[in-house]
């Protein structure tokens, strides 16, 4: 099966008939019941357990079972939601439970433009979210202002840390869905380690400033600014 420049292939092996899964039954019961000899217990044991960290387990666990938050800013948001349907499914990853609250999501899609008046109410949501929380910028608009390159829009890493950037305009389904699955490459990596601490780029945040309490402006700009309008 073809699908946006992907090559898939379903490919089903037997995994094993019924005499060796019964061998495998009767080995745990001997095991249980101590009938197994020092040779044979060491063997069933390296093919059964796994040792491993708690931190590798936690991140194991967190990098499997993404929260997304319901929230979409424009036509990259219909592609978001293909990313549930049945054709990519991403329940098969654990990703399918989107929430309606930022207090029980971990992920944040931006799915579209944003404008200057928009940015402030995304960091706000943001801020509101679970730690570790992570974000990915979906499309061109999102990631450096795409074709609508003007002032009324502002890329998402001025003013929030960005983990993975997906281009296109807008990007295939496929495209999120590997934008999601690198995701999970960092967490079970390093969960703490995003970008910004990579290339020692904390601080490069462009936060604009607050207006003040007596303003009038409806915009991130202050009172009297000329870069926007103020109403």
């Amino acid at each position: 099966m073809a699908s946006g420049g992907i090559d898939m292939e379903v490919i089903r092996q037997k995994v094993g008939d019924a005499e060796e899964f019964r061998s495998k039954q009767l080995r745990a019961r001997d095991m249980l019941r101590g009938d197994l000899d020092d040779k044979d217990l060491d063997e069933f044991v390296q093919e059964r357990v796994l040792t491993t960290t708690l931190e590798k387990a936690s991140d194991w666990a967190r990098g499997n079972s993404f929260f997304p938050l319901t929230f979409g800013l424009a036509c990259c948001a219909i592609e978001m939601m293909t990313v549930a349907a049945s054709r990519l499914d991403i329940a098969r990853f654990g990703y399918e439970a989107f929430r309606a609250s930022p207090r029980q999501a971990d992920l944040l899609v931006l799915s579209g433009r944003i404008s200057i008046k928009m940015a402030p109410v995304i960091r706000r949501i943001y801020d509101q979210m679970l730690e570790p929380k992570y974000v990915i910028a979906m499309g061109a608009c999102s990631s450096s202002m795409g074709v609508f390159n003007n002032y009324a829009i502002v890329p998402a890493d001025k003013f929030m840390p960005v983990d993975v950037h997906v281009p296109g305009c807008p990007p295939r389904p496929e495209a999120l869905m590997h934008g999601i699955l690198e995701l999970r490459s960092m967490v079970h990596g390093d969960p703490t380690l995003g970008w910004r601490e990579r290339y020692q780029a904390e601080g490069t945040e462009e936060v604009y400033p607050l207006a003040p309490a007596d303003a009038t402006g409806v915009n991130v700009f202050g009172a009297g600014g000329t870069e926007g309008t103020n109403a």
